[in-house]
């Protein structure tokens, strides 16, 4: 916070009004007007870098592998990359003509991030200091909007993260449940000086999630709401022009196609930035988050001025940074907005930033020595990398692990009785167990999301209907047809993630038949499920909150939660059990056919 171009504002319209009269009053308006009328139009031109969704990334290093961080792409990750990119971007603009900011999900996807919530937490006395604090204040930050995985780790986590920042970490539609006023500050603002005329002045607006007050409903129930995005722009933006904001940026954990993977469950709309721009006037650009896609560049145009709205997403976890070029023209006494443009920087094409890698060396190397502690043995080597179209031992293991753990947990409950399923997904097709020593990377591989497990009750109809649900992840595919599994998946552009199998029940899925009418054979024990019968279903916290859109399972009564991740489950019950045997739990109980004839 050391440079005079930031000037936070805080939550108040007093404080606003008394920053926003100080940069009036700083270079006389009267004083630059007869300057441009003897020397012709004055112009500046500055530029907002952009990063979103980091999770928990600061080394181009992948801890599930303990190697480097490497894709099919041969992209790049984390902040030490970016911030080889910002100094070069600040040389060539100059410091003073540039604002870095985030559009969220910060503090959660590593086992970096994991360790300083979790094993050292920040919350401790005398605690650490987040690394992604650590290297964002290093790098100069100047605000960051909240993601929807800030929430993960409960709020005190993400309370003293904010603590910890040098910079705002941005709200406007994260309000007090109590009160309905914000939780966090809505906006800031910056001073950028300029050679002629007054200081030009940029609003920063941030815009997080609606979709927290489902997906981390055990942690924000009762604490905060979350209003849709486009209401709370329309409150804010005509607020921080009257301010005296020349340039108004929003920074929108919500991509932009208009969509929810949420359907009824979600009051508003999950990927709203597009819709922003389109309907709130006033705004310049918006750094768009939340979708993990790459968008250099994409324009709106709103429906009440007819100009164009300037968007762009920088690929997640650091793998690119979002250039918004301005420039600006001072007449009749104000700046205005002339020409924006945005594109996106490769982090692939530079080297880490040895600042930031120094800094954080210790860190590093605590993380690298926790996930590869020894934990137990595996009789066999497995493997994910056909997980999303066979049966795989690997995700029987996951789903074995869960539905044990429910079973344990509603001994001597009512629930006891009833034969308890579970569903899994393949998190990562590179996740493995080797045969021997097994590490807490290993384990922790297999579930790269912080979810939690709960246990739902559902019919057999339910569950046919979920099944058939998950089954829209193949491609159809008719009998005699050739078949690449490598083109097989992935249908309607589901991710893996959304795509379930579930452990306790035997099925085939016909691929060849129209999404809706894939499942036959529905057993359980080797007898036909009744559509009365009723089961228990272990399910993550994403799926239970309506995540991906499975029906039933959102509305089903809940019998058991968990407050611990699935991931630590899986560690500890391999750590308990010593030995992983496959023969124990694994089994092929579903199938790709097509016409009743196996596909593989």
């Amino acid at each position: 916070m050391a440079f005079d171009r930031r000037t936070f504002i805080g939550t108040t319209a007093a404080t606003g009004a008394a920053v926003a009269l100080a940069g009036a009053t700083s270079t006389p308006a009267a004083a630059a007007q007869q300057d441009a009328g003897k020397q012709g139009p004055r112009t500046y031109a500055f530029t907002v870098m952009g990063t979103t969704d980091l999770h928990g990334n600061v080394f181009n290093w992948d801890y599930f592998t303990d190697k480097e961080f490497d894709d099919k792409a041969h992209n790049d990750v984390g902040l030490a990359k970016i911030s080889t990119l910002v100094d070069q971007v600040r040389a060539e603009k100059g410091r003073r003509n540039t604002l870095l900011i985030d559009a969220g999900d910060t503090i959660q996807g590593t086992q970096l991030s994991y360790y300083y919530a979790k094993v050292d937490p920040i919350t401790a006395r005398r605690g650490p200091v987040h690394p992604m604090a650590q290297a964002m204040n290093a790098i100069g930050y100047d605000a960051a909007a909240l993601g929807n995985h800030e929430f993960n780790y409960g709020i005190p986590v993400l309370r003293k993260f904010e603590e910890q920042c040098d910079f705002p970490l941005l709200g406007a539609n994260a309000l007090d449940a109590k009160t309905l006023k914000p939780a966090f500050a809505p906006y800031s603002m910056h001073r950028l000086r300029t050679p002629c005329g007054r200081d030009v002045k940029v609003a920063v607006l941030g815009l997080t999630n609606p979709g927290i007050a489902l997906w981390d409903k055990a942690n924000v129930q009762g604490r905060m709401t979350f209003p849709g995005l486009e209401e709370q722009a329309a409150k804010y933006v005509p607020k921080l022009r009257s301010m005296g904001a020349d340039v108004v940026i929003v920074s929108a954990h919500s991509g932009s196609s208009g969509t929810s993977s949420y359907g009824d469950q979600l009051p508003y709309i999950e990927n709203a930035a597009a819709l922003v721009a389109e309907q709130v006037p006033g705004i310049d650009a918006i750094l768009v988050g939340h979708a993990h896609t790459e968008i250099p560049e994409y324009r709106v145009k709103n429906k009440s001025t007819g100009k164009d709205v300037v968007l762009s997403e920088p690929l997640k976890w650091g793998q690119r940074l979002t250039l918004f070029d301005f420039e600006l023209t001072w007449e009749k006494g104000r700046w205005s907005v002339a020409k924006v443009a945005a594109k996106v920087l490769n982090s692939n094409t530079v080297a880490e930033d040895a600042k930031i890698t120094r800094l954080l060396s210790d860190e590093h190397r605590k993380v690298v020595a926790y996930v590869n502690q020894v934990i137990g043995t595996s009789t066999q080597a497995m493997s994910s990398a056909e997980g999303p179209v066979k049966d795989v031992a690997i995700i029987d293991l996951i789903n074995h692990v869960q539905a044990e753990t429910v079973k344990t947990a509603l001994a001597g409950t009512e629930w006891a009785a009833l034969p308890v399923l579970s569903q899994a997904s393949c998190f990562s097709r590179t996740a493995a167990i080797p045969a021997g020593q097994v590490t807490i990377r290993d384990a922790a591989g297999l579930y790269p999301f912080e979810n939690t497990m709960e246990a739902r009750l559902l019919t057999g109809a339910q569950l046919k209907d979920y099944l058939e649900y998950s089954a829209r992840y193949f491609v159809r595919t008719a009998p005699g047809d050739a078949v690449d599994p490598a083109k097989l998946t992935n249908a309607e552009a589901i991710p893996d993630y959304n795509y379930d199998a579930v452990y306790g029940l035997a099925y085939d899925i016909d691929i060849a038949q129209p999404a809706g009418s894939r499942i036959s054979g529905l057993s359980f024990q080797g007898k036909a499920v009744a559509p009365a019968a009723q089961f228990v279903l272990a399910v993550n916290n994403y799926r239970a909150s309506g995540g991906g859109n499975f029906p039933h399972v959102p509305q089903a009564k809940q019998l058991w939660s968990n407050s611990d991740e699935i991931r630590n489950t899986i560690i500890q019950w391999v750590k308990a059990k010593g030995t992983i045997d496959p023969a124990q739990f694994a089994s092929v109980d579903w199938r790709l056919t097509r016409a009743g004839v196996p596909v593989f």
